[in-house]
């Protein structure tokens, strides 16, 4: 790395980094002189916010660090593990003649009884009756590119698994924002989940069990504060370079916690967070991260620090269950029968790729068409999605991001518009982040459908960025989950093609949130009143000016000069 571009240690609340590079003399305008003596267009100036997030890259109020997003802190180069199985050898038939599902699934199951490896999926329609498990780490499923393998699937997860119910009571179902026809989560994890909707003992999706009981301390963590990289452990003894731990943060009676996540002050103070039942059960705040150094009880992590970490909410390192590591999908459709979309959240289970507990992994070259729903995160982290796209007859939710989801990073991602109109009684959001999730981050895609989706439970420090909407989607959420956003989120470059607003401005309703660079935008019947009382602390910055702002794309920003 450049001497300019290395983080310094700095003074005040944050780091300083170099701006030799970046930003040198071309704080303002800048006019150049062409060879034809003619002078050109002004270079456009940097944001004032950027250059104020350079001051406290890991600290600044209203703009959260996500240089490190994604898989393998969001490679460029994502893993090709050697081949180890083709799924022809195993019984799959190309021309869609049989049901291929359970060849692919030993052929899966092969690779990670060897350790992981490629399992190869060559050109061809394959019929598939049931769904597709990826239940070992370093496994990826390898078709020949999205436009050559594509997978039929014909029966949905209800036909398949059973019906799903919300753990918050109604006639919901948890298909409408769970699982997926190719679904990524570890085996014994995934066997569990599948035993209590059996049982119709609705579970926890996450790291610690259907319960949340199944967990055990490795050690209590010292006072900290958000974007440290290191902390201090009481007891270092399980913990050695390159495991993978939960940092437990626990709310406390006053609700310090969830005020910390939205930023502190008198108005997260004065809210009402007692009656949020949906949202406090997303509590204690569960934060997979990877250990890089252990020195005495010095522990180095993976990536800074999300939040402070604070006696009173009794911060410890813990394990939950074995993770998903270095597992993918790539290079193939995924095509559901295109029915008409359920009504809403009544959803069948035609969904597509889902990632639960998994951390390291990854989808690319991958498309959704026909799903009730796209792609999801569900309790996984620092995982990527690139060059997806869901298409067809219109989905509930493309995107989905929940249950305390984090450090994930979807780039070159597309929505396309609906085949077909959208039945009376349903309804398509779009990129959707919900549960408390964190730091994750949607870049350089295009939304011909759908909007900037949060289902309240409070979202935090996530950004949105370089991207182009058609704005028709509506935002869900119930009253139980509480604010629509924490602090930190940032919508950064977005150009809106039909000019409605729906959440991409953020200023009017977000505590110490920045917009950046958006289309101006006008309100329409769906408006959001603040969560908080009082001074929401946000940033507006080029607003009417999507483009032209610089830098244009703020991850990509962050990941130039991010510490190595």
């Amino acid at each position: 790395m450049a001497d300019d571009d290395r983080l310094s240690p700095g003074s005040g609340t944050g780091r300083t980094l170099s701006r030799r590079r970046f930003v040198g003399g071309a704080v303002g305008v800048v006019a150049a002189t062409t060879a034809t003596g003619f002078t050109s267009a002004p270079r456009t100036p940097y944001a004032s916010l950027w250059e104020e997030y350079l001051d406290a890259p890991y600290t600044h109020p209203q703009i959260p660090y996500v240089g490190s997003a994604g898989a393998h802190r969001g490679a460029t180069r994502l893993p090709r593990p050697p081949v180890v199985a083709n799924a022809l050898a195993y019984g799959a038939t190309p021309d869609g003649s049989a049901d291929s599902a359970p060849a692919v699934n030993r052929a899966l199951a092969a690779a990670g009884e060897r350790g992981g490896g490629t399992v190869l999926l060559p050109p061809g329609r394959y019929r598939v009756d049931g769904y597709l498990h990826i239940g070992d780490s370093g496994v990826v499923l390898r078709g020949a590119g999205s436009g050559r393998t594509t997978l039929v699937a014909t029966r949905s997860l209800t036909q398949l698994i059973g019906p799903y119910g919300s753990r918050y009571g109604g006639d919901k179902s948890a298909w409408s924002w769970a699982g997926g026809l190719i679904w990524l989560s570890p085996r014994a994890r995934h066997a569990a989940l599948l035993a209590a909707i059996r049982e119709r003992a609705w579970p926890f999706e996450g790291w610690t069990g259907n319960r949340r009981d199944e967990w055990t301390t490795l050690t209590t963590v010292r006072p900290a504060r958000r974007g440290d990289h290191t902390v201090t452990v009481d007891d270092p003894t399980g913990l050695r370079r390159g495991r993978l731990v939960l940092l437990r943060l626990a709310d406390d009676a006053g609700h310090t916690l969830l005020e910390h996540m939205a930023g502190g002050g008198p108005g997260p103070e004065a809210y009402p967070w007692d009656d949020k039942t949906k949202l406090t059960s997303y509590v204690p705040y569960e934060w997979p991260v990877r250990i890089t150094r252990v020195e005495g009880r010095r522990v180095r992590l993976e990536r800074p620090l999300p939040l402070d970490v604070r006696p009173e909410w009794d911060p410890r390192l813990v394990s939950g269950t074995a993770p998903l590591t270095g597992s993918g999908v790539a290079g193939l459709t995924l095509e559901a029968p295109p029915l008409p979309q359920a009504p809403h959240l009544l959803d069948r289970g035609y969904n597509g790729v889902t990632f639960q507990c998994a951390y390291d992994c990854w989808a690319e070259d991958v498309v959704v068409r026909h799903g009730d729903n796209g792609f999801g995160f569900v309790a996984a982290s620092a995982c990527t999605l690139r060059r997806t796209r869901v298409e067809g007859r219109g989905s509930h939710h493309p995107y989905f991001c929940r249950e305390g989801a984090h450090d994930n990073l979807v780039e070159d991602f597309r929505i396309a518009a609906r085949t077909v109109p959208a039945p009376a009684g349903t309804q398509l959001h779009g990129i959707n982040v919900e549960g408390l999730s964190s730091h994750n981050v949607w870049s350089r895609g295009v939304m011909e459908t759908g909007t900037f989706d949060t289902h309240r439970g409070m979202p935090f420090a996530n950004v949105r960025t370089g991207i182009t909407v058609e704005n028709d989607g509506r935002h869900g959420g119930d009253a139980s989950a509480g604010p629509l956003y924490g602090a930190r989120f940032t919508h950064w470059n977005v150009t809106v093609t039909n000019g409605r607003a729906g959440l991409v401005r953020l200023d009017t309703v977000a505590p110490y949130s920045a917009t950046v660079g958006i289309s101006e935008v006008r309100e329409f019947d769906q408006i959001d009143a603040p969560d908080f009382a009082g001074e929401l602390h946000a940033r507006l910055e080029a607003y009417g000016a999507p483009g032209a702002v610089r830098p244009s794309n703020l991850y990509e920003a962050q990941r130039r000069f991010r510490r190595s």
